[in-house]
């Protein structure tokens, strides 16, 4: 064999060589290939569904802004009926104050006759006691007294102070107004 042969059998050997790694990449290329296209799909599948359920989220949330926007109108005119109520209310408000003090006026007057009647009830029968006791000849004129003295209670004094306030007495006053201001200032 001489050289050019030996040199076209060698570039056979690396073209039969460069064309397995060409065959073995483009194979590799190939599953790559195929690898990526199922992982497009898959991808473009899962998008889909992605966005309709996207989609289906939008839809619920304007039925959700419809029924509110319903929700809403219906609070306006709850509004407006409560507004006329509470007019309503106010004027029978008035009107019942009325009718209260015209039914209490009677009651009151009533009142205030059956008091004065039973004051002079036992400003006589006092008056006639103490005639009684008197043991005095009452003139026939004298029989029916009228009524011109008024009945007034006089205060009792309190038991163990004659006097002006003792010592121990002012201090203990002034411990009960100490307390109690303290209290005032806790609460």
């Amino acid at each position: 064999m001489n050289a050019g042969q030996l040199a076209a059998l060698i570039a056979a050997g690396f073209f039969a060589v460069l064309a397995c790694v060409a065959i073995y990449v483009l194979v590799r290329l190939a599953r790559l290939m195929s690898a990526v296209t199922g992982m497009v799909t898959d991808y473009k599948a899962r998008a889909d569904q992605l966005i309709e359920q996207a989609q289906a989220a939008v839809d619920r949330t304007n039925e959700q802004l419809i029924r509110t926007d319903a929700i809403t109108a219906s609070m306006d005119q709850v509004t407006a009926n409560m507004a006329e109520l509470s007019g309503h209310v106010s004027a029978l408000a008035g009107l019942a104050r009325g009718i209260s003090t015209a039914a209490s006026a009677p009651l009151t007057g009533l009142s205030a006759f059956a008091f004065g009647l039973r004051r002079a009830i036992v400003v006589r029968r006092s008056l006639a006691a103490t005639a009684a006791e008197s043991s005095q000849e009452v003139p026939a004129s004298a029989s029916r007294p009228a009524i011109t003295a008024t009945v007034t209670r006089v205060p009792r004094q309190r038991a163990g102070v004659a006097g002006p306030r003792s010592d121990s007495a002012r201090r203990d006053s002034a411990r009960r107004d100490s307390a109690r201001r303290d209290r005032a200032r806790r609460a």
